[in-house]
């Protein structure tokens, strides 16, 4: 058995810990917001967003990020992603030198186009920083539905014992040391599944979401590679994986998010529905500033930004992709 603290509970590290106690370890779960944790204690078998979970007993529940953090094996860091800084921040004095802490957020900060596990990393340099990310939606690991993901880290021993932790037969970890493209394929299909609703909302087909699909791990592949990652991560779990299931479920935010904005909503309408933070809409604008620092085409990126900030229509959007200048679909591929 292992002491684990989960940083954030929200429907993700809920989730985890529901998974983490199943597993026989020793879960402490930490929220900033007291309400929240009332909530949460008043309703360990009827979690309002996890519906058909139950949150064991022996689940801590704590208002104090010291006892979340003090004497862990494992931190997992899962609140949402603008609020890693301050978290990262405000738990650093209680970090051990060498803590394992495993980022399970998705996102990229805006204002200084980092992964997550850097800012962690900014924030708590003492720490051996893990990302964890793949197919993975929050209401069915929570009710112990087969799930598979992938957990990269620095070092092999790190990952492999991060693996141990967390792996049961219905929770499969594959282990890699790509980080950086686990890390960018979690957040920038987050964007992909926004347009991915939008075609919904639109009323377009299933062939127009496999093409939207197709081209946009083709844009998430263009970017990541530029900026270190593998190939074999954007085909893999935390790429194409993690996108199909973004772009399609029902328990999608950014897809629903997405859908509503097709359908004729305005942002800020589209926050109050949802009702919980929409990762794409935080990634967006960062994804674009990515794409031009480091000169990559992603049209469907930029279509976003302008439908989402500038008040372009999503018809006007779709068409301006479709209508693009002629191409060819992979450069690298020619005729004898």
């Amino acid at each position: 058995m292992f002491k684990i603290g989960i940083l954030g509970a929200g429907t993700w590290g809920t989730a985890l810990g529901i998974l983490l106690s199943n597993n026989g370890h020793e879960v402490t779960l930490w929220t900033k917001i007291e309400e929240e944790a009332k909530s949460l204690e008043a309703s360990r078998d009827n979690l309002k967003n996890l519906p058909g979970a139950k949150l064991p007993e022996n689940i801590k529940i704590t208002l104090d990020l010291k006892e979340a953090c003090t004497n862990k094996d494992i931190i997992v860091m899962a609140v949402a992603s603008p609020y890693v800084r301050a978290t990262s921040k405000e738990a650093s004095p209680y970090i051990k030198e060498g803590q394992i802490i495993v980022n399970v957020s998705k996102g990229i900060e805006n204002n200084t186009l980092l992964t997550l596990a850097d800012v962690i990393r900014e924030e708590i340099p003492q720490a051996d920083i893990a990302v964890m990310s793949g197919p993975s939606h929050a209401e069915e690991v929570s009710r112990l539905i087969p799930t598979t993901i992938v957990v990269g880290a620095s070092s092999k021993e790190t990952a492999h014992f991060i693996q141990d932790v967390f792996m049961n037969e219905v929770f499969r970890v594959y282990t890699s040391p790509d980080m950086i493209g686990i890390e960018l394929g979690a957040a920038l299909k987050n964007v992909i599944a926004l347009a991915a609703g939008i075609i919904d909302g639109l009323g377009f087909g299933d062939n127009t979401k496999a093409a939207l699909m197709t081209r946009g791990i083709a844009e998430i592949s263009r970017l990541g590679i530029k900026m270190g990652g593998c190939m074999e991560t954007f085909s893999g779990l935390s790429g194409i994986g993690d996108l199909f299931v973004t772009c399609t479920s029902r328990h999608s935010r950014n897809r629903q998010a997405g859908y509503l904005i097709g359908k004729g909503y305005t942002l800020e309408q589209v926050h109050k529905e949802v009702s919980q933070v929409v990762e794409g809409v935080n990634t967006a604008k960062a994804a674009l500033a990515l794409a031009q620092k480091y000169q990559v085409e992603m049209p469907i990126v930029e279509q976003i930004n302008l439908v989402l900030f500038e008040g372009k229509s999503a018809k006007d959007a779709a068409t301006d992709l479709l209508v693009r200048d002629k191409r060819i679909e992979y450069k690298t591929l020619e005729w004898d």
